[in-house]
């Protein structure tokens, strides 16, 4: 017997990679793209394909999932919509606030969640080897440098993806990233400091993404290297996660969760 069709809906789906899963949900015969939201008057064409609403409300509706690449600044707002609906949530959206992400937890106690900085397969295996690298490596002997490169338009530096690799070091190290991380050295800064963890970002072009990872001491350089060609992959990526969380017990869950790395309870994490 056929299973019914996952009912999958798009919020920004006007954006760049919410065109992209609009073209990509519409391949598949195991879902439907019920619609969209967007608030960009350059809609015409997506409407002849599928719904658009201004509001999340009543995508949430018509859908089983719904896969959100939005901004930041509605994360909240979807967050409390989502809350008691019974509806799953990917959540690509980066840039978010302590007090966002506390609204997406209470909302993970109510339904699955699958949020992460980069949906990119490969993304989520270099943090991994980060971490493990970082466990192994002594941050005394090796320091820590990341470096992301993104497109001209992109607004939030550092990028989450290199956040999340960095998160990835400092847990391997044992330690708070908050109090070891270095952003933005500018000035006489002095000598690096031991056991930090450096960031540097680059804005150029329309680079999709490019995240290294270095650990670098007196006799050696390690360097794990990500480079995403299209955002397709984000899309791919989000779409595989969708199917995944459907019918999940409720719990923020991430990529780790969906390919297989990690095991989940009755709680999520």
């Amino acid at each position: 017997m056929n299973k019914t069709p996952v009912r999958i809906g798009v919020a920004g789906i006007s954006g760049r990679v919410g065109r992209l899963l609009a073209e990509e949900i519409s391949l598949l015969k195991n879902a439907t793209l019920v619609g969209g939201t967007a608030l960009s008057k350059d809609i015409d064409q997506l409407r002849e394909k599928t719904n658009i609403f201004d509001k999340i409300e009543p995508l949430i509706e018509k859908s089983d999932v719904i896969i959100d690449f939005t901004n930041a600044v509605i994360t909240q707002y979807h967050a409390e919509a989502l809350r008691n609906s019974g509806v799953a949530w990917i959540l690509g959206t980066t840039g978010i606030t302590p007090e966002t992400q506390i609204q997406i937890d209470e909302t993970a106690k109510t339904i699955p969640i699958v949020q992460s900085a980069n949906f990119s397969p490969g993304v989520t295996l270099i943090t991994r080897l980060a971490m493990q690298l970082a466990k192994a490596l002594p941050a005394e002997q090796y320091d820590a440098e990341i470096l992301e490169i993104h497109h001209r338009q992109k607004v939030d530096a550092p990028s989450g993806t290199a956040l999340a690799i960095g998160e990835a070091i400092a847990e391997g190290r044992g330690v708070d990233l908050s109090v070891v991380r270095e952003i933005n050295r500018q000035g006489f800064v002095g000598a690096r400091k031991e056991g930090t963890i450096g960031f540097a970002s680059l804005r150029g072009g329309q680079i999709v993404g490019e995240h290294s990872a270095m650990f670098i001491s007196d006799v050696e350089r390690i360097t794990l290297t990500h480079e995403a060609f299209e955002r397709r992959i984000f899309a791919k990526g989000a779409i595989r996660s969708a199917f995944w969380a459907v019918g999940k017990p409720n719990g923020l869950y991430g990529m780790g969760h969906v390919l297989g790395l990690d095991e989940y309870k009755e709680n999520g994490k």
